[in-house]
């Protein structure tokens, strides 16, 4: 793996949970709206979307320069939009570059010739 498509998939890697996170501060503020007073859903609503578009920027980017399959492609956008889905992207992607570098090294030190 070269180092730009590694920086692509920490960059992906690095905003998935924060979007997990706005998405889901963003479902207690819409609830909160409807049951009382306090009104945090413009705020939040910019901030998700501003995550949200950086965490599809970058995943355009990872599967650019990955050479995703569809399905795997298609499996970290569903992530996404699933309330909790960034988690397990980040989980993911962490263990695929942490795969990757033990691949790169094995290669490095010749133990495998692929």
């Amino acid at each position: 793996m070269d180092i730009k498509t590694a920086t692509a998939l920490r960059r992906l890697r690095l905003v998935s949970a924060p979007e997990a996170v706005s998405f889901l501060v963003l479902l207690v503020c819409s609830v909160l709206k409807r049951t009382t007073d306090f009104n945090a859903v413009p705020v939040m609503g910019i901030v998700h979307a501003v995550l949200f578009i950086l965490y599809v920027l970058f995943w355009a980017d990872a599967w650019n320069r990955t050479k995703w399959g569809a399905k795997t492609a298609a499996f970290y956008f569903i992530l996404s939009v699933l309330p909790t889905g960034g988690f397990f992207a980040e989980r993911k992607l962490k263990r695929e570059a942490e795969n990757a570098v033990i691949a790169s090294r094995a290669r490095q030190e010749g133990v495998v010739s692929a």
